[in-house]
């Protein structure tokens, strides 16, 4: 973790607050247009927010909330009761959305989804690739930085309040484009599916708030046991590898607990994982708080 301050937040949108965190120490870890990082709030809460500054500043992160109205703490805490001067600590960045090289870019983002993809198109743009965003929200109100990409980026930059505007077509967007470009998609889930049956899979690249709701076979118990230690961990049916882990003194870094945010990565040593994630897990690793096992023992580097 990563001692930070808070050192500014600004309303950018309805429901919307900008927070600069400043090292503490020192320069922050170095990161890509895409990361995000943990933020560990003072309510014991740890929370996944993409970074939406610049990546040359290695003085200060920026993050973007949006107050949920459903919060399970996170936001509500933000917006309600954090306040300049407070220290946080923070994670190293984490990048499971990279911008890969690519002679065009769209970009398509969906109200606070457009945070990972701001950086995105600040780096294209200063590689002098091409690259266009159409920017989605039921009213520019709603719809942070919105004034900062129309200043940046001119033309390059379409803003539609969809609530009188509707949604783009994005299969009339995908015929303009050349054919190497590629598209990078983060916002809802209705946008993303919309964007999904209008681009080739080959050519979207997407982040989601939530996992896509999927089918398994019914939970089974499996042994898991921690290498270092030698000690094995019942995991029964009702309970996630994560909570079991914890449960047995064996405690993991966690945040969504949905499979989308990948703090809670392990390494696998033996036995054969059931990936349940939603941001595709490297080969050798599988995310506790939603996978499980398909054979009846694991390995786990702990």
């Amino acid at each position: 973790m990563q001692q930070t301050v808070v050192d500014h937040i600004e309303q950018v949108a309805e429901d919307v607050v900008s927070l600069v965190l400043r090292g503490a120490t020192g320069p922050l870890a170095p990161w890509e247009p895409g990361a995000h990082i943990d933020l560990a709030l003072p309510n014991w809460l740890t929370r996944q927010y993409s970074l939406c500054g610049d990546p040359a500043d290695q003085e200060s992160y920026r993050v973007a909330v949006r107050h949920d109205r459903l919060s399970r703490g996170g936001s509500e805490y933000i917006h309600r009761f954090l306040r300049r001067g407070r220290t946080l600590d923070v994670s190293l960045p984490r990048n499971h959305f990279p911008l890969l090289p690519a002679p065009e870019y769209l970009f398509l983002a969906g109200g606070i989804g457009i945070t990972p993809i701001l950086p995105m198109l600040r780096a294209a743009a200063a590689s002098d690739v091409p690259a266009s965003l159409v920017y989605m929200g039921q009213s520019v109100a709603s719809m942070p930085f919105a004034d900062e990409l129309r200043s940046s980026y001119g033309d390059r930059v379409r803003i539609v309040a969809t609530r009188e505007q509707g949604r783009p077509d994005f299969t009339a967007l995908g015929a303009a484009l050349s054919p190497g470009a590629v598209v990078y998609a983060c916002g809802p889930g209705p946008m993303l599916a919309a964007a999904e049956a209008a681009f080739p899979a080959g050519r979207l690249h997407a982040e989601r708030f939530r996992p896509v709701p999927r089918s398994f076979a019914p939970n089974t118990a499996f042994e898991a046991v921690c290498a270092r230690s030698g000690q094995t961990v019942q995991v029964p049916p009702d309970e996630s590898l994560l909570d079991a882990l914890t449960h047995a003194g064996y405690p993991v870094a966690s945040g969504c607990r949905e499979g989308v945010c990948g703090s809670c990565e392990l390494a696998v040593v033996d036995g054969e994982p059931e990936h349940r994630d939603d941001i595709g897990a490297p080969a050798g690793r599988m995310y506790a708080c939603v996978s499980r096992a398909l054979s009846p023992r694991l390995v786990v580097d702990l």
